[in-house]
């Protein structure tokens, strides 16, 4: 139960970092809710009837009213429960509408090109990697202006930007410990590099990211899919002048592109 008697329940799965969006929302703002763990692959009647357009997580439930994709949930979290605990996004509205920009192009550069990365084998998977570090550095030059010098997107605190590019720390974190490589390289992305830390170590972050050991062990069994033995190795990307970081199973010796800098 939320504070003011609001009930909230938030429809998700552990490892989603959409649904981690709204978790650190929820956590941000310092509000009670039930969690309940949907099974992706046997969708229950109340995720199918709260969203019957998408079927997908996460869905947050306010009152018996279902609100749908996570980043319009963290905006509603703000705007429902503005006189609780810090604001996510900002007043002014430029600042606004900066920030959403800057979300939006997260999942439309980021977040897309890694998806498709993790689903694409050899050469398709290697240029979404590079589309992807295009956008990081985009993002380093996002983080400057944004941050004004200070410690988030949002400045002091935690904003929009933050809550969707951090709900993927645990995954960014599970890439380096699977192949060794940083997204954030503190050499081409210093600003990044450290904001990443930052943002790791803040209590409300702690308190729902998925723990990177877990992270991993998914992330073996969907790359390998049957075929959960695991190698790594680097391979030159000559069109790049860079490494490709791929994953390969010895048992098939298909080669899953993981990252490339």
């Amino acid at each position: 139960m939320a504070e003011g008697g609001d009930e909230l329940k938030l429809l998700g799965s552990w490892s989603s970092p959409f649904v981690t969006r709204a978790k650190l929302a929820l956590a941000i703002k310092g509000l009670s809710y039930e969690n309940v763990d949907e099974d992706v692959h046997n969708k229950s009647d109340l995720l199918l009837g709260s969203n019957p357009v998408h079927k997908k997580i996460p869905v947050l439930i306010h009152n018996g009213v279902p609100v749908c994709e996570s980043m319009i949930i963290v905006q509603y979290i703000d705007e429902a429960f503005a006189g609780t605990g810090p604001p996510i996004l900002p007043a002014d509205p430029h600042e606004r509408a900066v920030a959403r920009f800057w979300a939006a192009y997260v999942d439309d550069k980021l977040v897309s090109q890694w998806t498709n990365s993790s689903r694409s084998k050899s050469r398709a998977g290697a240029e979404a990697m590079t589309e992807m570090l295009v956008a990081v550095e985009a993002l380093e030059g996002a983080l400057r202006e944004c941050s004004k010098g200070k410690g988030f997107f949002g400045g002091d605190g935690v904003g929009l930007v933050d809550i969707a590019l951090g709900s993927m720390h645990s995954w960014l974190m599970a890439i380096e410990a699977m192949s060794g490589a940083k997204v954030f390289d503190p050499a081409r992305t210093p600003l990044l590099a450290a904001w990443m830390e930052r943002f790791g170590s803040l209590d409300a972050a702690r308190a729902v990211l998925p723990d990177v050991g877990r992270v991993v062990e998914l992330a073996k069994i969907k790359h390998g899919q049957a075929c959960r033995s695991f190698n790594f190795k680097q391979q030159v990307a000559s069109r790049h002048g860079g490494m490709t970081y791929v994953c390969v199973c010895v048992n098939c010796e298909v080669e899953w592109p993981v990252f490339t800098f």
